[in-house]
């Protein structure tokens, strides 16, 4: 069998799917399985020409939207890249990103295409106060989910919370297969070590709707209650300066350590002691089963797939989006007792190592590839068909 995994930002982008797919190549070729990886390089922008027609909608009504004429643009691009890059066929086609999909069951529409929503554009968008909820751009990036439904040849995504999100969009959402992140257990070593001041840790791009303004004002209320710690921000983005000066102004200068961006930060993961993310929303949070990997104990907010990765108090702290005081009660509790801390540490690590392995991700996918596959079973002939 042959099979294209079609990704829209390149494999060695960071976090996230595009850092997952190339182990889940290496696992199937070592199966005797072939499979390629494709994507669109950032030096492609401008080239495609081609008009776009949705099946679902009317596509012109949004014309002339700044957000909308450049995801089409990016569409057109894909579309001018694939017919250069793609001269042989596949078996199946599995894409991981809208235009991806869309592109994909277009130019090569005999060809099984299978579809994983792995986020949602729209939801960052209008966290970051980029758009408007309901307002046309974001009726625009919520219709491509009916498109995708009418032409893909089937539809997963990552958690139950966001095939519940995808649910008003569709027509079945009962047929979207879930099948969470895996994560390869040797890209995660777990460090012993002994830090005299709790570490916490976030990774994460430096935007509105990681609710980072949240953190660093639970950070302030930990320190006020006398609490010693140290905060480290990997990660870049467009709100670093804003967030700097608020460190400045909530008085955390010297307990909060900037980094910018990292490639690998699962390298530097381990030699901390909590991991802290206060989303204001997540399809999964591949971050968590990363740093539970790590044997980190977790803090999160009742997002999402955030919720599904953690049992509160059993594998980590679960917290009210948008409450930095329930954040801040959180952090104390494991600041505060080492023990508590290690244990939700290890308990974090015996789940991930369960339910988020990449050998589970493995069997799941290969029996949905083999699946789509195989012919449909032919009804049995009655007897005047017989005849």
């Amino acid at each position: 069998m042959n099979i294209l995994q079609a990704l829209f930002f390149p494999p060695e982008q960071p976090g996230g799917v595009s850092s997952m797919i190339p182990y889940i190549q290496d696992r199937f070729i070592k199966m005797n399985w072939e499979m390629e990886l494709f994507s669109l390089p950032k030096r492609v922008r401008g080239k495609g020409q081609e008009d776009i027609v949705f099946d679902t909608f009317d596509v012109k009504s949004y014309a002339g939207l700044p957000i909308v004429d450049k995801y089409l643009q990016t569409y057109r691009d894909y579309i001018w890249w694939t017919k250069r890059r793609i001269t042989k066929s596949y078996d199946l086609i599995h894409a991981h990103h809208p235009i991806a999909g869309l592109v994909m069951k277009q130019l090569f529409p005999e060809t099984p295409v299978l579809m994983t929503v792995h986020s949602s554009f729209e939801r960052e968008l209008a966290l970051n106060g980029k758009i408007a909820e309901g307002g046309p751009e974001h009726r625009f990036l919520t219709s491509l989910y009916t498109e995708l439904e009418s032409k893909v040849d089937g539809m997963l995504t990552v958690s139950e919370s966001f095939r519940q999100y995808l649910s008003p969009y569709l027509r079945q959402a009962d047929q979207v297969k879930v099948i969470p992140n895996g994560f390869d257990e040797k890209r995660f070593r777990p460090v012993s070590h002994d830090n005299e001041i709790p570490q916490l840790i976030t990774v994460c791009r430096l935007v509105p709707a990681k609710g980072l303004d949240i953190l660093l004002h639970a950070c302030a209320a930990l320190k006020k209650r006398g609490h010693a710690f140290v905060l480290h921000i990997i990660g870049d983005g467009p709100i670093r300066e804003q967030l700097e000066q608020l460190a400045v102004e909530l008085d955390l200068y010297d307990e909060i350590i900037f980094y910018g961006y990292m490639l690998h930060p699962e390298e530097f993961m381990p030699f901390f002691d909590i991991f802290v993310l206060p989303s204001r929303a997540e399809a999964f949070g591949s971050v968590f089963a990363e740093a539970a990997l790590c044997w980190l104990a977790l803090v999160g907010t009742q997002v999402g797939g955030i919720a599904e990765q953690i049992d509160d108090g059993v594998n980590g702290l679960l917290v009210p989006s948008e409450n930095p005081d329930a954040l801040c009660d959180a952090l104390e509790k494991l600041v505060t007792d080492p023990y508590y801390r290690y244990n939700m540490a290890r308990s974090a690590w015996n789940k991930a190592k369960h339910d988020y392995s990449l050998q589970r991700v493995i069997h799941e996918l290969k029996q949905v590839y083999t699946s789509q596959l195989q012919p449909p079973a032919k009804d049995a002939l009655s007897p005047v068909d017989g005849e």
